[in-house]
């Protein structure tokens, strides 16, 4: 699903990636861990394609993504990759129906088609009656699951996680790690995810551990 080579990153003088080389198969959930600093979130960003390496290469269910310019690049983002963020980026005006539904309509699909698949992520991940609720009226819990059938609604190849539970308590955080692996089993999707949190990271069925801008061998 996911080949990345040689990848390197730097901000003006400091090397923030030093040649990191990973790869993940179709349906496979991994762990991104490691200290601050380590270049976890970077690494996150540029194979989501929100950042460019400054070398190597990468390549996303089979489709090479280094020679795309900018829009292509949205496109591709849009149609093949799913994120959730430590900090949901709900829109507050709108519903959690049409929170789910925005990449959908990017993508220029029917509205009837992305609105139908909206109620059934939303029903999926219990959120039924939440539909019309807008994100100041649901739980930090219930915002995330809005951001997760978001991440889901165009199909996507892959969806990266940045920190899904460092927002919640313990037991918010517990109920979605088995979201994650449900929707791993249910839909065969794969997950890569950046966290801190170790009860995560060893349900995952690999854990990639960064220091100093390197995975570190296992």
């Amino acid at each position: 699903m996911i080949k990345a080579k040689n990848i390197n990153k730097s901000y003006g003088q400091l090397h923030v990636l030093k040649g990191v080389n990973l790869h993940v198969e179709k349906g496979e959930i991994v762990s991104i861990v490691g200290k601050s600093g380590a270049g976890k979130t970077t690494l996150l960003h540029i194979l989501g394609t929100l950042d460019s390496p400054d070398e190597g290469q990468l390549s996303i269910a089979d489709e090479t993504v280094n020679g795309f310019n900018s829009k292509e690049l949205a496109a591709f983002r849009n149609k093949r990759i799913g994120f959730v963020f430590q900090f949901h980026h709900l829109l507050p005006e709108f519903s959690a129906l049409e929170n789910v539904c925005m990449p959908g309509f990017i993508a220029k699909r029917e509205q009837a088609e992305v609105e139908a698949k909206a109620k059934e992520l939303l029903t999926y991940l219990g959120l039924k009656d939440r539909i019309s609720h807008k994100p100041n009226q649901m739980s930090g819990g219930e915002q995330q699951r809005v951001a997760i059938a978001r991440a889901l609604i165009n199909n996507p190849s892959v969806v990266f996680a940045d920190e899904p539970t460092g927002n919640l308590d313990s037991a918010t955080s517990d109920e979605l790690h088995q979201l994650l692996f449900q929707l791993r089993k249910d839909f065969n999707q794969t997950f890569i995810i950046v966290t801190h949190n170790e009860e995560l990271a060893k349900m995952s069925d690999r854990i990639l551990e960064m220091e100093d801008g390197r995975i570190k061998a296992s």
